[in-house]
């Protein structure tokens, strides 16, 4: 097809606003999947897409239009999540397209990811389309919506178009507006080959997937190719693009999207952000990639059985795949065994990848507390980066401990203003500037420790709000702060687990409470057990599991007291025999609950 009859664009928004709706409509009215077969949310193919209600994976689609006299166009269309988890997402399919349809809702108007999204967009510098979505409900105000979005990307608001991704109503016009606003690709065809892998998945009898974006030249089956990175020889098997299931074709030319298979079964060879060229004419240089991921939160990933590690190391290469934002690294813990510390973007990015990894995969995993990056000074003037807890050195050698901030952008009606700025107080936060965005929305910026982030702060954040802010953040640097580095002791036995770095104020508040829910989940022994939070050598909480007594007077029907007395005594050295040499047993619901537990059992 012509250069000029393609367009290839993505659909980006705040989680909820309806991309996945209007990526419904886009299909049915393209007749790309035919109105027996279509459901709900019909490009999220993960169950567990379908059970949250969310977009995790962008999915990518060709469609083709016929807009009037103006001819057949083809449409590679690239529904994008939502969350500020997946920004990583959004960001890979921006560089695979020329423009973006920025979607609002119209009885919520812009949020914090609507911001977000549309600074990467321009950034990408892409083509904007501003659209406010759902005008169908009774709440829906699409004037003030239409405002804001103009206010946000400096336009007149008579260029914000108006949709019904449930009803249908708009929705072709957008799609007029898509070909009549977005540029056609640009690239020749005779060119040597630079496509731009986007995104990969795993095939357990191909090998891996990956999803291209051809900038120049053509890519043909059978073609001998490089990927530049890291320098992998293939040949290719098979081309093809999504419809949205996978389609194979002869080639695919400059600008066009869809996939290649290499039957290459190592996946540590194609990553993502990488570039193909062929090897007989290779391209003078790659194409720009991706700004790597930064991990915000990590946590130790344990299989509950030691011999399913095999299966979990081949898992979590599979995964990060499909899912580049994820990095993981071997390590091992007293308690727990062999196991991985993987860094995440966020806690929701966490909990799909767990799910991910015990259904796709069937595994069972302990999962540690999610805890941030520290920048540790020592006394020598050297620095490390301390992920671990258990890993953090002597307090004594350090000169300083610097943790990892955020600059957190909150919308919010001004009613709810008052609390979101009394949480920001209470998380530690640093009050920057306010921007009143209109008269129902605030935009509120502050810089906040993301170690005060990653429990939650998000659930806060819409409790006390009632659901209506919004949250969208980016990393700041580290600065220094009073940490300290807290530690567990079951029966005298430090448990590398539940260690933690908190800051010095907060210690024994955190510390009670662990220890208090450690000693409801802990069983009881036939031994008293000490549960001890510690700070160096320094108590600073305890509690203690009484010893659970086995009744020796059961069978002592008669005789003398001092019958009695002399079990009752014999029962008791035991248990101080036990106690030196007994060994606790900590059940896998007691870490997965304790490492879970939140701040809103503080009463704060």
């Amino acid at each position: 097809m012509e250069k000029n009859k393609i367009r290839n664009f993505c659909v980006v928004a705040h989680i909820d606003h309806g991309k996945s709706t209007l990526a419904d409509r886009f299909l049915e009215i393209t007749d790309t999947v035919p109105r027996q077969k279509m459901s709900e949310q019909y490009l999220d193919r993960m169950e567990l897409e379908r059970e949250r209600g969310i977009t995790i994976k962008a999915q990518a689609v060709r469609m083709h239009y016929s807009p009037g006299e103006q001819g057949e166009h083809r449409l590679n269309l690239i529904d994008t999540p939502g969350h500020v988890d997946f920004s990583y997402e959004v960001s890979r399919s921006l560089a695979a397209c020329e423009g973006a349809v920025l979607l609002v809702d119209a009885s919520q108007g812009v949020e914090a990811q609507t911001v977000g999204n549309a600074y990467l967009a321009v950034e990408a510098g892409l083509t904007v389309i501003p659209v406010v979505n759902k005008i169908d409900l009774p709440s829906a105000d699409y004037e003030e919506s239409a405002m804001e979005v103009a206010d946000l990307l400096g336009i007149d608001p008579s260029e914000v178009l108006s949709v019904s991704a449930k009803t249908g109503e708009g929705v072709e016009q957008l799609l007029e507006e898509v070909i009549r606003r977005i540029p056609p690709p640009v690239g020749e065809d005779s060119l040597p080959l630079r496509a731009l892998v986007f995104d990969s998945t795993y095939d357990l009898y191909r090998g891996v997937v990956a999803f291209v974006r051809v900038k120049e030249g053509v890519v043909r089956k059978g073609m001998k190719v490089r990927f530049m990175a890291t320098m992998t020889a293939a040949d290719i098997d098979e081309v093809g693009y999504f419809s949205p299931d996978m389609i194979s074709c002869d080639s695919l030319a400059a600008g066009e999207v869809g996939y290649i298979i290499t039957g290459i079964k190592d996946v540590v060879r194609i990553q993502v952000g990488d570039t193909v060229t062929a090897r007989d004419a290779p391209a003078a240089g790659p194409l720009p990639g991706y700004q790597e991921p930064k991990p915000m939160v990590f946590a130790g990933i344990y299989p509950v059985d030691s011999d399913d590690f095999t299966s979990l190391n081949d898992a979590l290469e599979r995964l990060k795949l499909n899912d580049a934002a994820l990095t993981y690294a071997k390590e091992t813990s007293k308690a727990l065994g062999f196991g991985f510390r993987c860094g995440f973007l966020g806690l929701l990015h966490m909990e799909i990848v767990q799910e991910r990894l015990e259904r796709e995969y069937g595994l069972d995993l302990v999962i540690t507390a999610p805890n941030v990056v520290y920048e540790v000074e020592e006394q020598g003037g050297g620095v490390v980066y301390v992920r671990n807890p258990s890993d953090m050195p002597d307090m004594g050698t350090l000169r300083e401990v610097r943790e990892p901030y955020v600059l957190a952008t909150i919308l919010v009606p001004p009613d709810h203003m008052g609390a979101m700025l009394e949480l920001v107080k209470e998380r530690r936060g640093i009050y920057q500037d306010m921007t009143y965005l209109s008269g129902r929305r605030v935009e509120i910026r502050c810089r906040l420790p993301l170690a005060e982030m990653v429990v939650d702060f998000y659930d806060q954040l819409k409790s006390r709000s009632r659901g209506y802010a919004s949250l969208d953040y980016e990393h700041a640097g580290f600065s220094a702060g009073n940490l300290v580095k807290l530690d567990i002791l079951i029966n005298g036995e430090p448990v590398d687990a539940f260690s933690s770095i908190v800051e010095r104020g907060s210690a024994y508040d955190y510390g009670r409470r662990i220890t208090q829910r450690l000693r409801e989940l802990i069983p009881r022994q036939l031994f008293d057990v000490p549960v001890q939070a510690a700070i160096g050598g320094r108590i600073v909480a305890r509690e203690t599991i009484k010893a659970k007594r086995k009744d020796v007077l059961a069978k002592c029907y008669g005789g003398d007291v001092t019958r009695k007395k002399k079990l009752l005594q014999k029962q008791k050295e035991g248990k101080k025999r036990m106690k030196m040499v007994g060994k606790v047993e900590i059940p896998q619901e007691a870490f997965i609950s304790a490492l879970r537990m939140t701040r809103e059992e503080s009463g704060r």
